[in-house]
């Protein structure tokens, strides 16, 4: 497994539980690219499938397997993690790209950006998240099926159109600067709101409206004894901002 998807998981591991972190703003470095996809070459030569050849099919399932899992699960640990995510991405960002993104909350993007599902060019299904989740931010399952069967192409208005982006924006530096506004506001409501409501919209997207409804009536029985209720709807009341505890 590449030290750098441990390395993410522990992050937002640790990002998860830090009382101190409200919101998540998650950015590539450079002016190019997010993600240029994968690296073919890497891939085939020091890569887990470059350990395949000449094993016994069942042993070589059981170790691609495991390596599948553990990438998964790196990726998910941004789904996973109790605060607000909000990724914003620029230039090319291909392949992993999407995986990452597909798991975050709320996607930004500046108007240079180049998306695509690349798997099937390089020979195989995407297996790290997108297949799974993307369906279920974009409403059309035809345009899902579109870009993922031909590793097209689209871009920041299309993505824009469709839904999977919330927020274009002029450059990269536009779009972290607004990332950046959107973060801060959550940031300054109530953690045992804003967290559960997370909680709550990723519970009742994989469930049935009866489960999620009843879910919400257990998780609120607990949350709406919080002092920050009270607070918030005096502060309204008083026309003040207000302030919250760490959760």
């Amino acid at each position: 497994m590449n030290a750098m998807w441990v390395e993410l998981k522990a992050i937002f591991d640790r990002l998860s539980i830090d009382p101190a972190v409200r919101a998540i703003l998650l950015t590539g470095a450079g002016e190019k690219a997010f993600s240029a996809g994968l690296d073919v070459e890497a891939a085939t030569s020091s890569g887990p499938l470059s350990k395949i050849g000449g094993k016994d099919p069942a042993r070589a399932a059981t170790a691609l397997r495991r390596h599948i899992l553990e990438f998964q699960d790196c990726v998910s640990s941004i789904e996973k993690c109790e605060k607000p995510v909000i990724i914003v991405l620029h230039g090319y960002s291909l392949g992993l790209a999407i995986d990452i993104c597909t798991a975050a909350d709320i996607r930004l993007c500046a108007s240079n950006t180049r998306f695509a599902v690349k798997e099937v060019d390089n020979g195989l299904a995407a297996d790290i998240g997108t297949l799974s989740r993307l369906p279920k931010i974009v409403s059309s399952f035809s345009w899902v099926k579109d870009v993922c069967l031909s590793a097209r192409p689209f871009g920041a208005d299309e993505a824009l159109r469709v839904g999977f982006i919330s927020g274009v924006y002029g450059n990269k530096d536009e779009a972290v600067k607004e990332g950046l506004k959107l973060a801060a506001s959550i940031a300054g409501k109530s953690p045992v709101a804003v967290q559960g409501t997370k909680e709550l919209l990723n519970w009742s997207r994989d469930h049935t409206v009866a489960d999620g409804l009843r879910y919400t009536s257990v998780w609120n029985s607990g949350a709406l004894q919080s002092k920050d209720l009270s607070s918030a709807m005096l502060s309204a009341l008083q026309r003040r901002t207000p302030t919250f505890e760490k959760l």
